[in-house]
């Protein structure tokens, strides 16, 4: 129900019940009973066995279960009880299914923290009695009584109130408390910020007293509605998710499609189908990259570290490469864009605009510093106080004015309080033997009560054309989004009642002010817009105030738009979609509509970075492709609802994570590439061999070594390699393509048959040339020692598109120690007679470790003349050609 478009005395008539005696027990019991307790209600969490066998649905690992039961059921029917294979392959699955329960969503924690910002208790009048009861006891139709500092427990209508003023930021955007008034009929449909008679749960009274009627309660507050989005928003998968998802299938259909091709043409050929069967095992443990997801986790882990060193915390690791994919930044004004301060920006004088620092402007200062409640905080030092008045006395500090010895010249007598419907503040103070009345408020409002103007430090008639003069001025700053304030005086000989205080006016000038944009955001924008990345600005507040603040930062430009939120009401979803990306300011807007925002800009495609700290940023935090809040202004429900949280709340820090990110993936997708050539050298290696009538040259546990060991460290310590210097001038990698584009499944085939030829070619050296009496223990070894080696040399190559040698051989620390560190592993597995046991390969002599070195080393020449001509064509290709 429209509460706010009503009046509080039909609100009462509805609710039965009367101001001054409120709801008795009984009737409180029967409500509390219907509409039940004012918390709010947390999504039911999965049990942690649950999450444990979700891990296990992936299809790359249903595929290693299989292998393992198949592994276990050969070593059964052939009466060895080598169960080595599959204990390793399913220890593989049990560590891969820990880590991702150690990551899995903490959907609720955003909930927890709504229900920490409800009151634990309130004042409320039952059986006319002032009494405190627990927040959970509040019902519809209670009275609340409010004082400044209040939480408020519920949604209410306004019945009285006295100077009342609330702080909704965190459900409304606006950086200014609210100011309130019961006796306001208002518009149906209007934005939360706009309900001036209404008071919303979860907010605070900053100043005044009032009387309100409790018009819901729960999950049916403003913020309950929040907490009802935030049970029901799903996360979307990530990039990095759909595409690991996506490789895992084309790489499990592939291994099985080989597996039944092998043991059919096995079947064809009347092979032993035991040997079928250990052959298939082999190939799908070969096509499947069992350290792909724990080498993913680790650099991603170790991306997190590095962001932390960079003011940007990171809550779900799948994140950290997500920013390296975004096309959209949606991100809130107050306190992410601005400074969430307001801040004296312009002063103007009957003469014009005014140096801030000059004696004209220090007059009209010290007037509204004299008429100001702001007052000095004991634990910080600063200003407390309205965020307007404490603006105007740090104004006035700023420019050299002393505010004590300025009160002690001129100490306050009376004061005639700021009201609403006045939309003025006066105060009296004592003046060398008289009295100076000084005014402050709405410079429209102000003028009416003004006589004169203080032209050239003397006062005059206030003429029709001073008076143009004054309004032109004020709409001027207003146009600019700036906050204007009049200021005027009068001297009287003797004190005046307070009814003259507001009479015969002397106006002296306008202040403007403005919740100012961070020094660092514009140049975070055109960051941005080079990267190819489109900011935008998402506000609860006013269009006007949105539009300035986003020119000024270079967010809104030529044939952009703007957009409120009552006109989003009237697009439909299609609509909305098809003109999104034309949109670059949406002001004026509710939590429904950020969600909507964010959800239109995902339907075309984008990949959408949500950046927020109010309770009213929760819910597109939590559906957008990554949400990232503030970490000093953020409230504990935006935290919770986000990926990433800004120690520094800066938005520049999510520009330098985006950098990181785009990183991160690159060497994620280096990894991958490493990984997967050396599967397909795998492969082909089995498969070759198979067609060629050969005994198979690797056997499980050799490739399970491989591709858990040797392959593993090399993968893990591409994921350190240094970002290009320019990848921020690149475009966003779009979600759409696969992680096999831009030619790297090609890159992939042919680099793994040159891997598979070299293990092949050694295997059959080793047949032909130190085989006795048709053993393939020596072939079998140098063919794993040459696919082991190989792949370690090759690792090399997968570090840039550029020479290795160009980049430095050894630059990348962790590459150079890996590779040691899997040289000396893989020789003792060969040399160290338990481990050869363990991996069924024999010692072998100087002549075999030669051919093993010299093929093994292959890969480096080949592939660096593969990168010379390839380089070659590209910069032959960048060259412009001439007319």
């Amino acid at each position: 129900m429209e509460w706010h478009s009503r009046s509080a005395a039909a609100v009462m008539d509805e609710l039965k019940v009367s101001p001054s005696r409120g709801l008795d027990e009984r009737e409180a019991a029967n409500r509390l009973e219907e509409y039940g307790s004012n918390v709010l209600r947390k999504e039911k969490k999965k049990s942690l066995i649950l999450v444990f066998f979700e891990q296990f649905s992936d299809f790359m690992v249903l595929i290693l279960l299989g292998a393992a039961a198949v592994s276990f059921i050969i070593s059964v029917l052939n009466g060895d009880a080598d169960f080595v294979d599959p204990i390793i392959i399913l220890a593989i699955v049990i560590v891969n299914a820990i880590i991702g329960v150690s990551h899995e969503s903490r959907a609720g924690a955003a909930i927890e923290a709504l229900m920490k910002m409800t009151a634990p208790e309130t004042t409320v009048i039952r059986g006319g009695r002032k009494i405190r009861i627990a927040a959970a006891e509040v019902v519809p139709g209670d009275i609340l009584s409010l004082e400044s500092g209040d939480l408020v427990p519920a949604d209410a209508r306004l019945i009285s109130d006295s100077s009342l003023k609330a702080e909704e930021s965190s459900l409304t955007g606006e950086s200014l408390p609210s100011e309130k008034s019961a006796s306001v009929i208002l518009p149906e449909n209007l934005p939360i910020g706009e309900r001036k008679n209404m008071l919303f749960a979860a907010s605070v009274i900053t100043s005044g007293h009032g009387i309100a009627v409790v018009t819901a309660t729960g999950m049916n507050t403003q913020v309950g509605h929040i907490a009802g989005m935030l049970n029901s928003g799903e996360e979307p998968m990530t990039p990095l998710q759909n595409r690991l998802a996506n490789t895992g299938k084309v790489l499990g259909i592939g291994a099985l499609a080989i597996c039944a091709l092998i043991f059919l043409l096995g079947i064809f050929q009347q092979r032993n189908p035991l040997e079928m069967f250990l052959i298939s095992v082999s190939l799908a443990v070969a096509a499947i990259p069992e350290g792909l997801p724990a080498i993913v986790t680790i650099v991603l882990a170790a991306g997190v570290s590095a962001m932390a060193g960079k003011n940007a915390i990171i809550r779900k690791l799948p994140a950290v490469e997500t920013l390296g994919s975004a096309t959209v930044i949606c991100s809130d004004k107050t306190g992410t864009l601005t400074q969430n301060k307001m801040s004296v920006t312009e002063i103007r004088g009957m003469s014009g605009t005014l140096n801030k620092s000059g004696g004209e402007a220090a007059a009209i200062l010290s007037l509204t510093a004299l008429c100001n409640n702001s007052s000095i905080s004991q634990e910080s030092g600063g200003y407390s106080g309205d965020p307007t008045e404490t603006a105007l006395i740090t104004a006035a500090a700023d420019a050299g004015i002393n505010r004590k010895t300025l009160t002690d010249s001129f100490p306050r007598v009376d004061e005639l309080p700021f009201e609403s419907s006045r939309k003025l503040m006066s105060t009296l103070h004592r003046k060398d033997g008289g009295y100076r009345v000084i005014t402050k408020g709405a410079p429209d409002v102000l003028l009416n009560v003004c006589s004169m103007a203080e032209v050239n430090g003397k006062p005059v008639p206030l003429t029709d054309e001073l008076r143009r003069n004054i309004n032109s001025m004020n709409s001027d700053m207003a146009s600019n989004a700036l906050r204007v304030l009049g200021a005027a005086y009068k001297d009287e000989s003797a004190r005046i009642p307070k009814d003259d205080f507001e009479r015969n006016l002397v106006f002296k000038g306008l202040v403007g002010m403005i919740d100012p944009p961070r020094e660092e955001a514009k140049a975070a924008v055109e960051l941005c817009k080079r990267a190819g990345i489109k900011a935008v600005m998402i506000t609860g507040d006013h269009v006007l105030t949105a539009t300035a603040i986003a020119k000024q930062l270079g967010i809104l430009c030529a044939g952009d738009k703007s957009v409120s939120g009552a006109e989003l009401d009237k697009m439909d979803k299609r609509e909305l979609e098809k003109n999104i990306f034309s949109y670059s300011v949406f002001a004026r807007v509710s939590p429904e509509h950020k969600v909507r925002i964010v959800r239109a800009f995902q339907a075309r495609g984008a990949v959408a970075a949500m950046t927020g700290d109010g309770v009213n940023d929760a819910p597109a935090l939590k559906i957008a492709d990554i949400g990232c809040a503030m970490g000093i202004s953020g409230t504990d429900v935006a935290k919770g609802a986000a990926d990433m949280v800004l120690t520094d709340d800066n938005f520049a820090t999510i520009v330098e994570a985006v950098r990181h990110g785009r990183g991160i993936y690159a060497n994620i997708k280096k990894a991958a590439h490493f990984l997967l050539s050396s599967n397909t050298g795998e492969i082909l290696t089995i498969f070759a061999a198979f067609l060629m009538g050969l005994p198979s040259p690797l056997l499980p546990i050799q490739l399970l070594w491989v591709n858990l060991v040797t392959d593993s460290f090399p993968a893990l310590a591409l994921g350190a390699e240094k970002a290009d210097d320019d990848i921020m001038e690149q475009p966003p990698i779009s979600p759409k393509k696969s992680l096999f584009a831009d030619g790297l499944a090609l890159a992939i085939i042919t680099e793994g048959l040159m891997i598979g030829s070299l293990a092949l070619l050694a295997f059959s050296i080793g047949r032909a040339f130190f085989g006795v009496g048709g053993d393939v223990s020596v072939a079998r070894t140098m063919a794993f020692s040459v696919l082991s080696l190989s792949q370690l040399v090759h690792a090399f190559n997968a570090r840039s598109g550029k020479s290795v040698f160009k980049i430095g051989l050894t630059s990348n620390s962790k590459m150079t120690w890996s590779f040691a560190l899997c040289l000396v592993m893989q020789l003792a597995v060969v040399m160290v007679p338990p481990f050869a046991a363990i991996f069924k390969v024999v010692p072998l002599n100087i002549p075999q470790w030669l051919t093993v070195a010299a093929l093994s080393l292959m890969p480096l020449p080949l592939i660096e003349l593969q990168k010379s001509v390839t380089n070659r064509d590209r910069r032959r290709d960048a060259v412009p050609t001439r007319a």
